[in-house]
């Protein structure tokens, strides 16, 4: 579907240009990000969206409904709240996202700006680029993160794996920390040992999991941590 014609275009016959003219507006592909973990409810968007304000995200949300990126969609009870969700033409975006953080963390992601805002959603999809099948053998698990006033779940069945929001049922482990702490696990050498032992972690279930589940799932591995 072609883009709504209030919005700009680039009005080239090329297929980046027509790209853009879908996702290359400013906060349309990280709400697409946060999608990719499951529907969410408008103000769950807003929220996970810091500094996006509501009328621009009715905006982009109208405009990727319009382009079919995005639909609106009902939970199943008992929750039966209206979401919204990627379409198959949304979820198709998954490489590309995959692709270009690949390229922003290997030649921006530097230092943490004072301004820079954590977001717990965005480590859960960077995970999907930096799954290590090598350390999932044998490894049949289900993990739970509490994180702040969000919840996320990893599944690991040997060598494929999932990432969403929400609750798992039956975890084999839960773990409750802020979004630092999983920025330091995944991106700064911290090792489950020791987020453990300063307590920075709490664990229901197997304590053991927090050390395989980094690594499995390290973006930036410690030196010792490559292979």
């Amino acid at each position: 579907m072609a883009a709504t014609s209030t919005r700009r275009s680039y009005d080239q016959y090329c297929a980046v240009a027509r790209a853009l003219d879908v996702v290359g507006d400013r906060w349309t592909l990280l709400i697409v990000r946060d999608l990719m973990l499951g529907p969410k409810r408008y103000k769950e968007l807003l929220e996970g969206l810091p500094g996006i304000g509501t009328n621009l995200l009715a905006a982009r949300l109208r405009e990727l409904e319009a382009a079919g990126v995005v639909e609106r969609g009902v939970l199943p009870p008992p929750a039966a709240s209206a979401v919204y969700q990627l379409t198959e033409i949304g979820a198709a975006l998954q490489p590309v996202l995959i692709a270009l953080g690949r390229w922003g963390g290997r030649h921006f992601l530097r230092e943490r700006r004072p301004e820079d805002v954590m977001v717990p959603a965005a480590y859960f999809v960077a995970m999907r680029s930096s799954f290590k099948p090598e350390h999932a053998e044998g490894v049949r698990e289900r993990y739970e993160f509490d994180i702040g006033d969000r919840v996320f779940e990893v599944s690991v069945d040997g060598d494929t794996f999932s990432t969403g929001e929400g609750r798992t049922q039956t975890p084999d482990a839960l773990f409750t920390m802020d979004v630092e702490t999983l920025n330091a696990l995944l991106l700064e050498g911290l090792t489950a040992s020791e987020a453990l032992a300063a307590g920075r972690v709490a664990v229901s279930g197997d304590a053991e999991a927090l050390e395989r589940f980094t690594r499995m799932f390290v973006i930036r591995p410690p030196a010792g941590l490559t292979g």
